[in-house]
């Protein structure tokens, strides 16, 4: 359930049959202490042991959340997604520096191709210069908007540009009788400053998304949600695997050893589609969201 007095959430479920639950982390993305975080959207990381009757399998780590909706609020946003990426970097880290196979869904209130979208998929984004507004590419225009601050978030959150959480770093102060020189003081000083102004997001997964967004005949866009304001894209089914440059197609990227395989998916509707059943929700489908749905083969 998320914070505040809204009574909805994120649910990830699960056979029993099929997975055993290694741990269950939720993500609160209200901080009191940081001012900047003052939403209460949450996210949820479980760890999943396949149950399979030769013995050792890979985990895998299935994520959702449901980030901020307000389109001029880019930095909440961004703020709020790297917050969910250290927490499956935790969970999902390997003890040789891998990560266990991901699956990362939601709703992230941003379209595709959008700033926030492509950091999603490629790994990095360098925000100098853009407008607050422009990061979910759900509103064109950004005029008088702020640009984003750098760094978006502060330090005291405890996350760094890479997405992980930072280790507290303690000062090494040998036993001698003289204190550190001044000099190393202002080594440690400069370093620190350094990171904290980079423009540089990263992360270390290799994302690809379940849908291509497009209808390959036509072109058309696919539309997960369709009321009486727009009709776009804004849910996700991501998932870690080699990708493979096949005129960049879903379902082309390779499995790792212990990896992911796309098999399927459901297929999903044009705004076209939707407008000739009223829109959503309707008499048939209760919610404003289209589901969406993949099979996966998990390499062990």
């Amino acid at each position: 359930m998320r914070t505040g007095r809204k009574p909805d959430g994120c649910a990830i479920c699960f056979k029993h049959s099929k997975f055993s639950l290694l741990s269950v982390n939720p993500v609160e993305f209200y901080r009191p202490d940081v001012p900047l975080l003052d939403r209460d959207n949450v996210g949820l990381v479980l760890l999943l042991q396949p149950k399979i009757p030769s013995g050792a399998s890979p985990a895998i780590c299935v994520a959702n959340t449901h980030l901020l909706y307000n389109p001029r609020r880019g930095d909440i946003k961004l703020t709020q997604l790297a917050m969910l990426l250290a927490e499956i970097s935790s969970v999902a880290h390997q003890k040789d520096g891998s990560f266990y196979p991901i699956i990362m869904c939601g709703d992230f209130n941003s379209v595709p191709g959008s700033p926030l979208y492509s950091f999603i998929k490629d790994g990095k984004l360098n925000y100098e210069g853009l407008a607050i507004g422009k990061v979910s590419g759900q509103e064109q225009s950004s005029r008088g908007q702020r640009i984003l601050s750098i760094p978006i978030w502060p330090p005291n959150l405890g996350i760094s540009q890479n997405c992980v959480y930072e280790v507290q770093q303690v000062p090494k102060v040998e036993k001698t009788d003289s204190d550190p020189t001044q000099t190393q003081l202002d080594k440690t000083e400069v370093l620190a400053t350094a990171e904290k102004l980079s423009s540089h997001l990263q992360h270390h997964f290799s994302l690809s998304s379940v849908y291509s967004h497009y209808f390959p005949d036509t072109g058309i866009p696919e539309v997960t949600t369709c009321h009486s304001r727009s009709a776009i894209t804004v849910d996700y089914i991501f998932y870690s695997g080699e990708k493979k440059d096949v005129a960049g197609e879903p379902g082309t990227e390779v499995a790792l050893v212990g990896g992911l395989k796309l098999l399927a998916r459901l297929s999903l509707l044009t705004e076209q589609d939707l407008w000739t059943v009223n829109g959503l929700p309707n008499e048939n489908n209760s919610s404003d969201h289209l589901p969406l749905l993949a099979k996966f083969r998990l390499e062990l």
